[in-house]
């Protein structure tokens, strides 16, 4: 007989008669678009998880940017980013952490006003990890309506 897919009622019910590490872990893979039978998989064989500290700061000068999101998408086998995600945001520190994170591959998106989208693929495979984000102000903007040092002259 086929395994019937858990549904929301059962995995609340499973996480809610499940310790706190369970838990976390339960509500990390839930974000990252994991499946119910995938999550059950997982708490059945927990395999090792990591521990994320992500540290965002402002290229020029270092200092910490407060209330930037961070978007973390798991990634498959070629590159190409699986369903789900689990959004973030840093403190006045210019910190936010995340723990219960399976090792895999993981694209990271940090977003804040007035600077640029950041984003880069890392491989999740230690106990503590710690990500520093360096986000740059928007380039100039090139206009064909000023001068850009060229001598010709249309004829």
């Amino acid at each position: 007989m086929a395994e019937r897919p858990l549904g929301l009622d059962e995995i609340t019910m499973k996480i809610k008669i499940s310790n706190v590490t369970v838990v976390a872990i339960a509500i990390a893979l839930g974000a990252l678009g994991l499946t119910s039978t995938q999550l059950a998989r997982a708490q059945d064989d927990e395999g090792p998880m990591s521990s994320l500290q992500f540290v965002v700061v402002r290229d020029t000068d270092g200092k910490p940017l407060r209330n930037a999101q961070v978007v973390l998408h798991p990634v498959q086998r070629k590159g190409k980013q699986a369903q789900g995600e689990m959004d973030l945001k840093t403190d006045a520190d210019g910190k936010t952490t995340v723990d219960g994170i399976p090792y895999c591959p993981l694209r990271v998106q940090v977003m804040a006003p007035h600077f640029q989208t950041f984003g880069e693929d890392y491989e999740i495979n230690k106990p503590q990890m710690q990500i520093t984000v360096k986000m740059k102000h928007p380039g100039d903007q090139y206009s064909t309506y000023e001068n850009h040092g060229d001598d010709k002259k249309p004829q």
